[in-house]
This record gives structure tokens, C-alpha cells and sequence, in this order.
């Protein structure tokens, strides 16, 4: 798929070998196959009567289900020593940006070997050793990545930040401004808006007054892209010119991918405001992938298969690591609010 540009990017496009091609669909296989362990594990002592503040896994849960192009095709051009920032729904591109699965389910166990030692959960992950935050404050991330940006070009290093959001928090300030300051001073920053049609509940035609965020970009001096169709391979072509420009110091892009969001907003979401519901299944991006794959010869089902092994059993680890894990104590509960010692 061609994504839609809106303005005209530079050219740096990369060619999509065969194992670059498996490797997008690997990293889907995980994504998917670790939110469905999530899925498992935050009903399984809920039932019959629902209760978010009780269990393995307490609070809220944003899964990302269908999701899983924008993190594959975005992360595959990214390393550790760049910047992430995500929303409230963040599983899906912390993996793809190679935060460990152990540290990562104990702190969504609220465990104290997790990320944050459990004080954070699911919407709070912070990983410095790969540069990754989210937050569950909508458009919070874009400040944070504008930030990161502004001191990686001080410094003189190629490193880019990346921000990822919704389509909803791109009507709010935080976004415009973020875009605004970015073009201005000609950051490297990539923007990342995952349009999966809903924001919470309410369609993106009722909340937003344009078609697309990427016509927006025009506004700011920055070239704007629309991904159609929840392609991997069109995400990764577009985050590959964005994320050249940006280490080129060539400044900002936007990109907007219509994805989809397999799942409820939320675990225990009834989502009776979808009249699409009954067909969402068959656009699932992963089997349409895969089966791609399969006809052009460069996958085989011996392979997907042992893909989908190596995932479950990665996954199944973190999962019995988080289990085995101790909670904190009560007792220690203002540990790490304040700094300790003086700074160095």
C-alpha cells in the first residue's frame, strides 16, 4: 500500500527486504500474542462480577489489538539511544521499541521487580535504558518527545524522539503546540497519530473538523502523511522518510495511520457504540500480513508457526516471572517519590 502524502517528503526510502518483511510480522506476532496474555490474566480472577480495583492485574486495561502496524513499522527504524513516548494504550510500541517483557509485565502486575516497582501499572511504564515513557494524560507524550528532540539537536547527535498518540488528543493544545515548536526550531521529532476511529466513544467525524490530522501538518510548515488501510508495510515506508529527515536535521513530520483498535477502549468496554463490531474481525492486520506473506514465498506455515512459539514462550516467561514476583511493601510507599541524596 501507498501511503496518502499530503506534502511531499524528502525521498529516503528504504527497500523492504524479505527479512525485513518477516521481521514486521514477527514483531506483530508478539505484540498481539503478549496482549492477548494481558487479556488472559486481568479477567481471570474478575469473574463473574467485574471489578478493576481487584486481582493479578488492578486498575484499568487499554489493549492495542489491531494496533500492532503503527508500533512494527514505526519502531523498525528506531534504536535504544532514540526517544519514545506513548499514550495510555502502550504495550504494543514499548515492545516494538524493545522494552524487556519481564520488567514490563511486573510493573502491569504492580509487582515490585516491575519498571516502576509497581507504583505506575499499565498507562505509567517508564524505561530509561530505552529512552520509553507513556502516560495515561492525554497528549502528554508530545511535550515530553519535543523536549527529548530539542536536546538531541543541542547536542549535536542524530538521535530522533518519536511521539505517539490518538486522533482525539490531536484536537487538543498540547498537540498544536508540540507541532508549532517542532516546526519553528526544527526538531527531530516524529508525530505519530494511530486514527482507530473512536475517541473513547465518540467517531472521529463528530470530534474532529478535518478528514485527516496530516492535513493539519501544512499549518505548521511540516510535511503530513495519511497511512490508509492499517499496512505495516506503508507505516514503515512513511516512518522511514520521517525518521531520515529528522536525523538529516531536516526537521518534523506528521504522520497519521488509520489503524484499528480490535478490542474495547477499555477491558470490560461493551462498545455498543460500534455499529461496525460484527466485521471488525476480518481486518485483523496480522492475518491479512501473514497471508501476504505466504503467497509472495517469503514466509511458510512451518515458519509462522515457530514465529508464534518463540512468542508464547517469551511471553508465558514474563508472565510467571510477574506472577513470582513480590508485591511492595506497604510500608515503603513513599520510595522513589523523592529523589534521594543530592543530585551529582
Amino acid at each position: 500500500m501507498t501511503p496518502t502524502h499530503t506534502q511531499s517528503l524528502t525521498g529516503h526510502s528504504q527497500v523492504l527486504t524479505d527479512e525485513v518483511r518477516r521481521g514486521l510480522l514477527n514483531t506483530m506476532v508478539l505484540i498481539r500474542t503478549y496482549e492477548e496474555a494481558i487479556r488472559r490474566e486481568y479477567y481471570a480472577d474478575k469473574q463473574p462480577a467485574f471489578d478493576i480495583g481487584a486481582g493479578l492485574i488492578p486498575g484499568e486495561m487499554h489493549l492495542s489489538a489491531g494496533q500492532e502496524p503503527v508500533a512494527a513499522g514505526v519502531c523498525a527504524h528506531l534504536s535504544a539511544d532514540d526517544a519514545l513516548t506513548a499514550t495510555h494504550r502502550p504495550h504494543h510500541v514499548a515492545i516494538a521499541h524493545g522494552v524487556a517483557l519481564r520488567p514490563m509485565t511486573a510493573e502491569i502486575f504492580g509487582r515490585e521487580t516491575g519498571l516502576g516497582h509497581g507504583r505506575g501499572g499499565h498507562m505509567h511504564l517508564f524505561d530509561p535504558s530505552t529512552h520509553f515513557s507513556c502516560s495515561g494524560i492525554i497528549a502528554e507524550g508530545l511535550p515530553p518527545a519535543l523536549g527529548q528532540a530539542f536536546a538531541f539537536k543541542r547536542r549535536g547527535s542524530d538521535r530522533v524522539a518519536v511521539a505517539v498518540t490518538g486522533e482525539g488528543a490531536a484536537n487538543q493544545g498540547a498537540f498544536h503546540e508540540s507541532l508549532n515548536l517542532a516546526a519553528l526550531w526544527k526538531l527531530p521529532v516524529v508525530f505519530v497519530v494511530e486514527d482507530n476511529d473512536w475517541g473513547i466513544s465518540v467517531p472521529r467525524n463528530r470530534a474532529t473538523s478535518v478528514p485527516s490530522n496530516a492535513l493539519r501538518a501544512a499549518g505548521y510548515g511540516m510535511p503530513g502523511v495519511r497511512v490508509e488501510d492499517n499496512s505495516v508495510e506503508a507505516v514503515y515506508a512513511a516512518a522511514a522518510d520521517a525518521v531520515a529527515r529528522a536525523r538529516a536535521g531536516e526537521g518534523p513530520t506528521l504522520i497519521e495511520v488509520h489503524t484499528l483498535r480490535l478490542w474495547g477502549h477499555f477491558e470490560g468496554d461493551a462498545e455498543g457504540y460500534r455499529p461496525e463490531l460484527a466485521t471488525v474481525a476480518e481486518h485483523d492486520p496480522i492475518p491479512r500480513y501473514r497471508d501476504t506473506l505466504l503467497a509472495d514465498g517469503v514466509l511458510t506455515d512451518a515458519a509462522y508457526e515457530a514465529m508464534r512459539a518463540s512468542a508464547v514462550e517469551k511471553v508465558e516467561d514474563a508472565v510467571d516471572f510477574a506472577r513470582g514476583s513480590a508485591t511492595p511493601d506497604p510500608l515503603d510507599h513513599l520510595d522513589y517519590v523523592f529523589s534521594e541524596g543530592a543530585p551529582s
